[in-house]
């Protein structure tokens, strides 16, 4: 194994998407993976049939996207943060949101520098952190009254002259904390302190239980310069099988984001770009109802968990339970859950260290109907016996 790889063990859900897969059980809840049964917009499905039949459609070419899909995503990110960017020079496409996220990092660190991300976090993000030859610096998350926050204590003991990127992501998986206004004030004065880039995640940004509005780094004083935000149509508009994101950011980083974009995937899927352009622009984008469900299946879940140690999510696709204070490691969880409770939950090996993160199964609300899942309690009872 080449050592660029020797800290990427993998991220868990393919394996138990596969193992699920194989059972061809259609009594198994699939809670492993962050899919959902609610249909994109009528307007991206539309467009992207269009697009099928369209030469323009059928080409490597525009290098960094479509004109109309980086109109639409400069534009959402502007309408978000109060920053006005430009769509010819501060966005560009990406092959879905993490690629964009790696071709940023790409960009951005040099091996060995150290970039700031919380614990939990997303194992897709710590493996991309490695792979750019950055090596992850992990702030704790703590739990307060049965929810998330960030230890701000830990952030500033973090903050030293190899910080050179702060990766966030609110709501942030697996763990669905949202980050208070207290917190993105202590994050963007630690990327100020330390010089330091904020990639930010913003794949889930109006996926928020809160009622409070989103609040973006970017949005801060003096933060539009030293933000790039990386965004897709994966999770809000639920285009996972579409593979579009964007990056936008300050022009002088934006060129080599792109020429990283450029040597990396060369380009987007070009019969995707058309629809993932209409979803950004439509009016009925569906978001807020489908939050309003997603918050019902939450709801459900805690319901039914209600006297296990499970963590609120304030946002997001996933919460967390923590199966350890039940005398149980989460492979033994996830292992019993699968095979006497027919429900696939991808343990949290790997996605930080493991006497935090590694406490943890992950279940996915995102997927699963209330109707689906009336018998939750009655599956974890009958697989952990309690």
């Amino acid at each position: 194994m080449v050592s660029r790889l020797a800290n990427i063990p993998g991220i868990g859900v393919d394996r138990m998407g596969n193992a699920a897969d194989a059972t061809a059980n259609p009594e198994m809840l699939r809670l492993e993976n962050l899919d959902t049964d609610i249909a994109p917009p009528k307007a991206a499905i539309d467009a992207t049939i269009a697009a099928i039949t369209r030469d323009d459609a059928n080409s490597y070419l525009p290098f960094l996207g479509i004109h109309h899909l980086r109109q639409a995503a400069a534009d959402r990110v502007s309408k978000t943060t109060g920053v006005a960017y430009d769509p010819d020079s501060q966005c560009i496409v990406s092959a879905g949101g993490l690629s964009g996220v790696l071709n940023s990092l790409l960009a951005l660190i040099e091996p060995g520098d150290e970039v700031i991300i919380t614990d939990p976090a997303y194992a897709g993000l710590l493996n991309r952190i490695h792979l750019s030859g950055g090596i992850p610096k992990l702030i704790p998350l703590t739990v307060t009254s049965g929810r998330w926050r960030l230890d701000l204590d830990a952030l500033q003991d973090a903050i030293n002259p190899k910080v050179k990127a702060i990766v966030t992501m609110s709501p942030s998986m697996p763990s669905g904390i949202v980050h208070t206004r207290e917190e993105w004030q202590a994050i963007v004065s630690a990327a100020e302190i330390a010089d330091a880039w904020i990639v930010h995640d913003a794949a889930m940004e109006r996926i928020l239980f809160t009622g409070e509005p989103v609040l973006h780094p970017a949005s801060f004083d003096g933060m539009a310069e030293r933000v790039i935000t990386v965004g897709s149509v994966s999770k809000e508009y639920r285009m996972i099988g579409w593979r579009v994101g964007w990056v936008v950011g300050p022009k002088e980083i934006m060129n080599d984001i792109g020429l990283v974009s450029l040597t990396n995937v060369v380009c987007q899927v070009g019969i995707a770009m058309p629809g993932a352009a209409a979803a950004l622009t439509t009016d009925d984008d569906g978001v807020a109802a489908a939050t309003a469900e997603w918050r019902t299946r939450r709801n459900h879940i805690l319901s039914e968990m209600k006297d296990l140690p499970v963590l609120i999510p304030d946002g997001g696709w996933s919460l967390l339970i923590d199966t350890m204070a039940l005398g149980l490691k989460p492979d033994d969880a996830s292992k019993k859950l699968f095979d006497d409770g027919a429900i696939a939950a991808t343990p949290m090996t790997g996605w930080g260290r493991d006497e935090r993160a590694g406490r943890y199964l992950r279940f996915v609300f995102a997927n699963e109907p209330v109707d689906r899942m009336t018998d939750l309690r009655e599956r974890i009872r009958k697989a952990w016996k309690v």
